[in-house]
């Protein structure tokens, strides 16, 4: 790759990555950009000719992807972080996103939220822009703005603290560009590149991966809680019809249940292995845990 300045856009589905990459490149074929379905499968690459510069501009997908499974999009990512890490190639700036509109924190903005902090690391986010989209759709600024409030002293101070900030994207291309002018600079490697790299650790073994981990045992238990619940209500039901719907859940979950259990096998370190780590390469950057 020979771009000079490579920029990473990441986010939750829906908060308006394609929408601020179309911006920056003109285009405005991506119809489903604003829908909470992932019009973004996999990484696409966007390149732009600009005051004699040359920009790749990176298309992430998020952890709640409609089609694949954190694991499969934690892959993707990291996969294509290695191959340019490795080919030399450091990220200039990097773009999270985030919608202003949104009135809470939702389980699956959390979730990305910290992965994010765990993949992107320390020495990194002096090129974060935690950048808050769509506040052409907004009723009430005084609201947004206390969500900002919240977000900037909550949820997104560990990265702010490590240096990231936070800018507002008004829906133009000239606010779009005033990012990215704001955002670029001294290419650093994410943490995730460094472990895979540097470190030569295995996927499951990064922050990131442990994390997605920690993530699955979590759901593990909470469908196991639903199941048992489920159960319990199905056989103290009279109403056999509603017994017969409790049933249907029941199966439903417990299918989930294999397979978050099937997702953590594949995510699982072997205890030698774990011994070897602790010994092995460290890494220059450090984690950012999140308050999500």
């Amino acid at each position: 790759m020979s771009a000079e300045v490579v920029v990473a856009i990441m986010g939750p589905t829906g908060s308006g990555k394609s929408n601020f990459i179309n911006k920056l490149t003109g285009s405005k074929d991506e119809k489903g950009a604003n829908k909470l379905t992932s019009c973004t499968q996999g990484i696409r690459q966007f390149t732009v000719n600009r005051n004699g510069e040359r920009y790749m501009f990176v298309d992430t997908p998020g952890f709640d992807d409609t089609y694949r499974s954190d694991r499969e999009i934690l892959r993707t990512i990291a996969e294509w972080l290695e191959q340019n890490y490795r080919g030399r190639v450091k990220l200039s700036g990097v773009i999270y996103t985030h919608r202003i509109t949104d009135n809470r924190m939702s389980g699956s903005v959390c979730k990305n939220l910290d992965m994010f902090g765990r993949l992107c690391g320390s020495n990194a986010a002096g090129r974060v822009r935690l950048v808050t989209t769509m506040w052409d759709r907004v009723k009430d600024q005084g609201v947004a703005n206390s969500r900002v409030d919240q977000l900037e002293g909550n949820f997104w101070k560990p990265l702010i603290t490590a240096g990231a900030r936070h800018t507002k994207f008004i829906n133009t291309p000239e606010s779009a560009w005033g990012i990215i002018r704001d955002a670029t600079g001294d290419a650093e490697a994410l943490l995730l590149q460094e472990e895979l790299v540097d470190a030569e650790r295995k996927l499951n073994e990064t922050n990131a991966g442990k994390a997605l981990y920690t993530q699955f045992q979590k759901l593990l238990q909470e469908q196991k809680d639903t199941i048992k619940q489920l159960s319990d209500e199905a056989k103290a039901q009279q109403d056999p019809a509603l017994a017969k719907e409790l049933e249907a859940e029941y199966k439903r979950i417990e299918a989930q249940l294999q397979k978050t259990w099937d997702e953590m096998e594949k995510l699982k370190i072997p205890f030698m292995r774990r011994i070897m780590l602790f010994f092995g390469k460290k890494t220059k950057a450090q984690t950012i845990e999140m308050n999500a």
